[in-house]
């Protein structure tokens, strides 16, 4: 067995030092060395095992760091954080000061572009060809975006500038007919009916046989066969958009794609190079089921996932209860329509998919399209559902506001992952939405503090004739079993959960545990507030006139959150009360395990009784 040249490469200078051959192996040993780290580490799989080759052509072919490689998302960058430096480190990938799952500049200067969302990749890269251009840098500037990521609006935009904006610049297509959920959309349908090349080769070789017989036939048939090669070249889109387009080629043939780079990389202006790869390549599990091994727990890789499967416990996640409640509302309410921007498996909407599918309105990654297109729904008289993830209801905020409130539209927002998320980390952690939907009339913000109430008060926005929010964290909750009844509550009621004395804490969602918890150690009053928005002002007032101080409790930032509200009101009751608010601090929280982020973010329960005892002894 030849010796490992994996652990001899400790920068892309010793990758270029090598020949074809060799560079061979390593790609073969960098698939291994990635199925065995993330095996124990948990992470994103299947699309790492896909972009093997490409990496190794790319840090072969480009003098990283000087030039600039922009990656897409990001969930495809573990070969090429192991090829710059951080291969011994990878033991600590998405784990609490270890590295970190997406691209990081403050890890690497071979990571150029800090992302975790979709479709940013050509915007920024056009953004560093512009700027080397300016300052006289003769440097490359590459993007690398999936199939999946082109289906977002920014992407077109990108293209739309790059192309008259005579920068240097190379997009790279990794069309992997993936994205986290099955693939929708026009442009996905076309890329993948025209890179079979079925069509146009089958008119080709029919009409050489039929028109075969007269010269003159033929010669007119070559004509209209440029014309309709024209049509349905898959490069015939991006040409109109001022790229030279390249492709499609074989995205794991090291012997294809480096010399294809080599000879692009001499090529001015802005190019367009279209690579086909397989999501899971390398790893059989994998590759037949690339959605399932999208992102990964820990497992063996000789069982796969379907070992974890046998051991898992796991309690009911509240993303299993929208699922559920979904499901079970369709059937009590005919006019329920369901849309997510591409996130069918992360949203829990599966079985509601095959159970409704006149109904369900997978709109691709297009959050801005997904919140106007349940408003234009609404305007109908149907009462759309939209399922969306906290840190991505960000993208559609101008229309949450503009389309959905301003009009005081019927749409209700199932958003997940509110609060910490974990080892996706900063770019996913749902810690804003409260701040940015607390400030937008019309609007109702439901915060269910178990599974149960999860169900009731989805049931209840639903049943609210204008804009709602559920927000629900990502995990499980207390362990409440929802009960299959559509069961509503009060809006803008809360609940007395504890009696006590001198100080009174609230809580908004799933703190409400803790909080209870605390409050029979700091003899509190507890209040479980459910709606974050309209504030319970009976029982505000209440809780203020018999006690001297208010703790609020929210996982969002505490700049501008709930907190900030409860205050708000106090003063407009002229009931001001020295008051505690409980939140996520005023920075970016980073990844790991929850039990850390929550103790960086002085959320665990130690912490929490520090902090009150430090204010209650003012």
């Amino acid at each position: 067995m030849p010796a490992s040249l994996l652990d001899q490469i400790n920068d892309p200078a010793d990758l270029r030092k090598l020949s074809r051959e060799q560079l061979v192996q390593v790609a073969d040993e960098l698939r291994l060395y990635l199925l065995e780290t993330v095996s124990q580490t948990g992470g994103h799989l299947s699309s790492n095992l896909g972009t093997v080759e490409l990496t190794v052509a790319l840090h072969s072919v480009f003098d990283t760091p000087a030039d600039r490689l922009v990656w897409d998302v990001g969930h495809q960058t573990y070969p090429h954080k192991i090829l710059t430096g951080r291969r011994e480190r990878m033991s600590t990938l998405r784990q609490y000061n270890g590295l970190a799952g997406f691209p990081k500049r403050s890890e690497s200067p071979y990571d150029t572009f800090g992302v975790g969302h979709s479709s940013t990749s050509i915007s920024a890269a056009l953004g560093m060809a512009l700027a080397a251009k300016l300052k006289g840098e003769q440097r490359q500037v590459v993007a690398i975006i999936g199939d999946g990521a082109m289906s977002a609006g920014q992407a077109f935009e990108a293209l739309n500038n790059a192309g008259v904006a005579n920068a240097n610049l190379l997009v790279i297509l990794n069309d992997n007919e993936m994205s986290i959920s099955p693939p929708v959309g026009a442009l996905y349908n076309y890329l993948t009916r025209l890179t079979s090349g079925k069509l146009y080769n089958a008119a080709k070789k029919g009409a050489e046989k039929v028109l075969g017989v007269s010269q003159s036939l033929l010669d007119f048939a070559k004509r209209a066969e440029e014309h309709v090669k024209g049509m349905i070249n898959p490069g015939t889109l991006f040409e109109e958009f001022g790229f030279h387009y390249y492709g499609p080629i074989d995205g794991h043939d090291l012997d294809v794609l480096i010399p294809t780079l080599q000879n692009l990389k001499k090529l001015p202006g802005p190019k367009f190079l279209h690579v086909v790869t397989r999501k899971g390549q390398g790893y059989k599990l994998a590759e037949e089921d690339p959605i399932l091994y999208h992102g990964v727990t820990r497992f063996e890789t000789a069982e796969g996932l379907d070992g974890n499967k046998a051991k898992s416990t796991a309690a009911l996640t509240y993303t299993q209860v929208f699922g559920d409640w979904l499901c079970d509302m369709a059937v009590a309410d005919d006019k329920l329509v369901a849309i997510t921007p591409a996130m069918r498996e992360g949203s829990g909407m599966v079985a509601y998919a095959e159970r409704f599918p006149t109904r369900y309105y997978d709109v691709a990654i297009a959050e801005q399209h997904a919140v106007t297109l349940a408003a234009g729904m609404a305007c109908e008289g149907l009462k759309p559902v939209v399922a969306i993830y906290s840190t991505f209801l960000q993208r559609g905020y101008d229309q949450l506001v503009h389309d959905v409130a301003l009009q005081n539209l019927d749409v209700t927002f199932a958003v997940d992952r509110a609060g910490l998320v974990g080892a996706d980390g900063p770019t996913h952690h749902g810690a804003f939405d409260l701040s940015f939907a607390l400030c937008i009339p019309n609007m109702v913000i439901a915060t269910p503090a178990s599974e149960l109430e999860c169900r009731q008060l989805l049931t209840t926005c639903y049943q609210y004739p204008g804009p709602a929010i559920v927000r629900y964290p990502r995990g499980s909750g207390t362990g409440s079993v929802p009960t299959p009844e559509l069961d509503t509550l009060l809006i803008g009621k809360g609940q007395l959960v504890r009696q006590g004395q001198r100080v009174a804490f609230l809580a908004f969602g799933g703190l409400l545990a803790t909080a209870e918890q605390l409050g029979e150690e700091f003899n509190a009053s507890v209040a479980n507030m459910r709606f974050a928005k309209p504030l319970d002002i009976e029982l505000l007032q209440s809780l203020a006139k018999t006690h001297d101080y208010i703790v609020t409790f929210e996982e969002n930032a505490v700049a501008g959150g709930v907190g900030s509200e409860v205050e708000r009101a106090l003063q407009s009751l002229n009931l001001p009360r020295r008051s505690l608010r409980i939140g996520l601090p005023d920075q970016f929280i980073e990844h790991g395990d929850m039990v850390n982020l929550y103790k960086s973010a002085g959320l665990d329960k130690d912490s929490l009784r520090s902090r009150i005892q430090q204010f209650l002894s003012y």
